[in-house]
């Protein structure tokens, strides 16, 4: 997996969320992921109140619930974050190939404090980079805020993610693109293919009007600004 050197900036409430949804859209619909799983259908995977984190410990599905229930809210046209669970998307991300940075060459040196058009400076990978930038966040927002993240109110999550993207939240060198990452793995389980786990039901496919893995375009080469009538298939083959 791979995320863009200059993520989008955070979307507050009173910015428009389907400008949002449509911009991510367009480079991340067909994103590529670094591991795939097993061939599944989402039936397999539990409700999401009742799904047993396969990486992240209690305190950080906290973190993860609410941070990306503010980067995509459930509020608006579409589904939000939660109701296409993301979270699930990240958790088995971090707990595969990308999390380890397993097929990354990822040897010094390293010069966490390059400009970004550099690549992947910070000798973590990106499961480090999240176990180590939870905690640091959690405590910047206690001490500031008077919570950790998850305790917060909307509109003071809201503020804390906007400066954690501003730089105004001291973090080290070696995680300081931890909101870049957050966003990116954001938009990536919203818009794969929901054998990753994200994406539930293929909703978002459905809100954006995707037709996802389908492969016989045939009849609609010639057909411009039609709507096209097909919801979304999934790699497994579950239609929406």
């Amino acid at each position: 997996m791979t995320f863009p050197p200059e993520a989008p900036l955070f979307p507050p409430a009173s910015r428009a969320r389907r400008q949002f949804l449509q911009v991510s859209a367009a480079s991340l619909a067909m994103v590529g992921l670094s591991a795939p799983f097993p061939a599944m259908a989402q039936a397999d995977l539990p409700p999401l109140e009742d799904y047993a984190p396969e990486f992240f410990t209690p305190g950080e599905w906290a973190f993860v619930l609410a941070a990306v229930a503010r980067l995509i809210p459930s509020e608006g046209a579409g589904p939000g974050a939660i109701e296409a669970r993301v979270p699930v998307f990240i958790d088995r991300q971090l707990d595969g190939n990308f999390g380890q940075a397993s097929d990354w060459y990822m040897a010094g040196p390293h010069q966490a404090d390059a400009a970004p058009e550099f690549g992947w400076q910070t000798p973590l990978s990106p499961a480090e980079v999240y176990r180590a930038a939870i905690p640091v966040f959690d405590d910047w927002c206690r001490d500031t805020l008077g919570a950790p993240f998850a305790g917060l109110e909307t509109e003071a999550q809201d503020e804390a993610l906007t400066r954690l993207e501003a730089e105004e939240v001291p973090l080290a060198p070696e995680i300081r693109d931890f909101f870049k990452i957050l966003l990116a793995n954001t938009k990536e389980g919203y818009f794969s293919d929901p054998i990753h786990g994200g994406n539930h039901g293929m909703a978002a496919w459905v809100h954006i009007g995707f037709p996802g893995a389908r492969a016989h375009y045939l009849d609609w080469v010639g057909q411009h600004n039609v709507r096209y009538p097909l919801g979304p298939v999934s790699i497994s083959g579950e239609r929406a």
